[in-house]
């Protein structure tokens, strides 16, 4: 097998392995470590374990399916396992792979030990699924040129590779193709304290002064996610340089995100519209995810991808055969009680 080739060095590491640009501040506070990784202590004690073993065996790593909420750093522990192991990244989503000659495309133009990251693999087409089985199993691919009389089967062998599959919704994917990753494993939302320290280093390597107020009260409007943490980040920075002396306390922080309609709890504009419709115009439910999407004017899959799964968590919602139903919480979150008979019902 040919050495794994030296992995490259800070940012540009992530500019030559991402599909598409990404900016400077993107790949700065993008890890490229284990140790500079925070919060997910089970799963990356898997990923070292299987990263150590492939190592010592000088063989490619098994497959990796990650699942959970979108932000919580499916993507960049997909660069860290390419990072440590000295291999290349390649990325692709699920619905980009319409059909088996964009899968063979992929495929081919792997080296030996590359990873090929496939974001929402629960999205690609089942035509091309059932190609992927032969190409995790056997580093093959069976692909039909023409069609009728003319029909014939081509073979082409692939070098070994490693596929992370990355899925928000681990449910849709199909029993043959999640029995063939070896790791199955759960990203789950992070806890305010481990925020704040992915505050701080985000601060630091952005060149923004922040104090331990400052930070906390980002920690906890960040719904759990680092994504939004580092999202909040850039517009608190703007605000405290444009409405304050450049510095993020508790108080600019504080500002800066009610401005953008974020509560002490997280909740967004969407989130309460959501919790208000359900009360005002449902009695708290039950209703489907469908008609809620039409009265707040959003699409039902992002509701149900980005917004319910932290509301659910929280215990703003419950989600029933009938429907989803909203909680006391859910009421206390919009200013509005409960109905008596629905108060009952939520004892």
């Amino acid at each position: 097998m040919p050495s794994p080739s030296k992995p490259a060095k800070g940012s540009d590491f992530i500019t030559q392995t991402l599909a598409a640009p990404v900016t400077p501040a993107e790949a700065a506070l993008r890890p490229l470590s284990f140790t500079d990784f925070t919060g997910q202590p089970k799963t990356v004690e898997r990923l070292q374990v299987m990263v150590g073993a492939a190592r010592k065996r000088g063989e490619p790593l098994n497959h990796i399916l990650l699942s959970g909420p979108p932000g919580l750093g499916k993507t960049t522990l997909a660069f860290i396992l390419g990072h440590e192991l000295g291999r290349n990244v390649r990325i692709t989503s699920g619905p980009v792979v319409e059909k088996a000659g964009d899968l063979a495309g992929l495929l081919t133009n792997l080296e030996e030990g590359d990873i090929l990251f496939i974001d929402e693999i629960h999205r690609i087409p089942k035509a091309v699924e059932e190609y992927l089985y032969s190409a995790m199993e056997d580093f093959r691919l069976d692909i039909m040129i023409d069609q009728g009389p003319n029909a014939r089967s081509v073979r082409l062998t692939i070098p070994r590779f490693t596929l992370v599959g990355a899925t928000t919704r681990a449910g849709l994917l199909t029993a043959p193709l999640r029995s063939r990753f070896t790791l199955q494993t759960r990203l789950d939302y992070y806890d305010i304290p481990t925020l704040e320290g992915i505050v701080h280093r985000s601060c630091r390597l952005l060149h923004v002064q922040i104090d331990p107020g400052g930070a906390r009260e980002i920690a906890s409007r960040s719904r759990g996610t680092p994504r939004v943490a580092n999202n909040l980040i850039n517009f608190v920075r703007d605000f405290a340089q444009e409405r304050a002396d450049g510095r993020i306390t508790q108080p600019v922080a504080a500002r800066a995100l009610e401005l953008l309609e974020i509560d002490a709890a997280g909740l967004d504009e969407m989130d309460k519209r959501m919790l208000r419709v359900m009360a005002e115009h449902y009695r708290g439910g039950p209703v489907g995810m469908s008609t809620i999407a039409v009265a707040v004017s959003e699409e039902a899959e992002t509701l149900e991808e980005v917004h319910e799964p932290f509301l659910i968590q929280e215990g703003y919602l419950q989600r029933t055969p009938q429907g989803r139903v909203l909680t006391a919480k859910g009421y206390q979150a919009v200013g509005l009680k409960a109905a008596v008979g629905q108060q009952q019902s939520l004892l």
